[in-house]
């Protein structure tokens, strides 16, 4: 027997509209249905839920319209917030059903209501154990803030194209823990005492850039700074880290008790460690966290569900639906840190890991979609793999395309030419509170 477990996440979540026929499987489901909701919610009477105290009243301008952005569905109760991902995933699924029922010639009955059709099990929504503060790793911009100060650090509001964007502190966000907010806080604070300026477009000059924050759950941080060096000589990129480094250790910076600070010299968007080393500027080059009985590294650009106690819902779930056994050849593709497998491996003959590292930033999009392709070629025409579980947080898209190809008939001018798979069950796993997001796990078999 071979199982298999897989994972799409090659393409960047936050990809703008994807190509062609995968528009059929958005609808109105992925464009503003959410905020709909909770405004029908509100107009009805429901009362939207108080802030904690700790995080302090909201702006009803900034800081209100920043939560609608981020977290679309603060506004409602936990229990009805996984009503509307529910509904909303059904919906995504019975689209994504006709279709591939369409391409294999199967009429559909219309016996059942539309609302109501669905071949495969769907399972109630599996919640996450922790609702607020739950991210374990954040990123936080520096751009000009509400009040027109260029050392502002959080999150954007508004759009380049519209000329309205604005950088909004965000301590005020449901899924934000203190500790990400105040090691941004301070960051802030160290901008406005630095004499350099921030960098908010790089041909306009600059350095100071973004901040990520991550912790455990033992509450270790991790604090990785971007810098961009222009035409710094090296003594003077080394005096910038070393005042920074000082203002973490000894400075006001001190009661944020960083694990590690790590330094990037970027000059493109996005940099990976290949292309730009991080550079442990003082503590631990790691941080580790414990999850199902295994202990997992990580490093400033690993790959680590942002959710910790609802990643352990999710591989749970993964390894039940597998049905593993000692006869099993487990392949785990773009494995991450292969939390996953190794967690099956006690109950398989065999575990294999299978992960794909993009090299080239400007080229990462094109290159994750055709690997991305080859990965699910592989799979179709590979005989021996009957069972197939495969986790996405989108369904839509790349990963709309990549089951399609799963489940269609053999096309030998695609490549396809195995037997098709057939989508058994699926099981929403909520890793993502107060937003619209959560994770599919669909179980395939042939």
């Amino acid at each position: 027997m071979a199982g298999l477990f897989f994972k799409p996440g090659l393409l960047p979540w936050y990809a703008r509209n994807p190509p062609g026929w995968s528009q059929l499987f958005l609808g109105t489901v992925c464009k503003g249905d959410f905020t709909r909701v909770i405004a029908t919610k509100c107009q009805k009477g429901q009362k939207s839920q108080k802030k904690p105290s700790h995080l302090g009243p909201l702006d009803g301008s900034w800081q209100e319209r920043l939560a609608d952005v981020v977290t679309p569905l603060w506004r409602l109760s936990y229990e009805e917030q996984l009503k509307v991902k529910f509904a909303a995933q059904k919906k995504i699924l019975q689209r994504l059903e006709s279709y591939i029922q369409m391409l294999n010639g199967v009429s559909v009955t219309t016996a059942v209501p539309k609302s109501e059709r669905l071949s495969c099990l769907l399972h109630p929504i599996i919640p996450s154990p922790v609702i607020n503060g739950y991210r374990n790793k954040s990123t936080f911009s520096v751009n000009r803030g509400p009040d027109g100060n260029p050392k502002t650090v959080g999150f954007y509001l508004g759009t380049w194209r519209d000329g309205n964007m604005v950088c909004v502190q965000s301590n005020h966000l449901k899924n934000i823990p203190e500790k990400h907010s105040q090691v941004a806080q301070y960051y802030e604070v160290f901008l406005r005492q630095s004499p350099l300026e921030p960098c908010l477009v790089f041909h306009e000059g600059g350095y100071w850039r973004e901040l990520t924050v991550r912790t455990n759950s033992q509450g270790h941080t991790m604090a990785i700074i971007t810098f961009h060096p222009q035409n710094l000589s090296q003594e003077e990129l080394h005096v910038q880290k070393e005042i920074v480094k000082e203002f973490f250790i000894r400075g006001p910076g001190a009661a944020c008790d960083l694990t590690s600070l790590y330094f990037q010299e970027s000059t493109m968007t996005r940099c990976s460690h290949q292309q730009s080393p991080y550079q442990l500027l003082f503590g631990e080059p790691y941080i580790f966290e414990e999850l199902l009985s295994l202990k997992i590294r990580i490093s400033p650009d690993a790959f680590f569900q942002i959710n910790t106690a609802g990643a352990e819902m999710l591989y749970r779930t993964v390894g039940e639906l597998t049905g593993v056994n000692s006869d099993t050849i487990l392949l785990d593709i773009c494995c991450g840190t292969g939390v996953i497998g190794l967690s099956l491996s006690q109950h398989t003959s065999r575990v294999l890991g299978i992960e794909l590292v993009e090299q080239a930033v400007e080229d990462a999009r094109w290159t994750a979609a055709f690997n991305d392709y080859k990965v699910i070629q592989a799979i179709r025409n590979f005989r021996a793999i009957h069972t197939l579980v495969f986790v996405s947080c989108k369904l839509h898209g790349e990963s709309t395309r990549n089951v399609i190809e799963l489940c269609c008939p053999p096309d030998p001018a695609k490549k396809l030419l195995g037997e098709p798979f057939v989508l058994q069950q699926v099981v929403p796993v909520d890793l993502f509170p107060h937003t619209p997001h959560c994770e599919l796990v669909l179980l395939f078999t042939r």
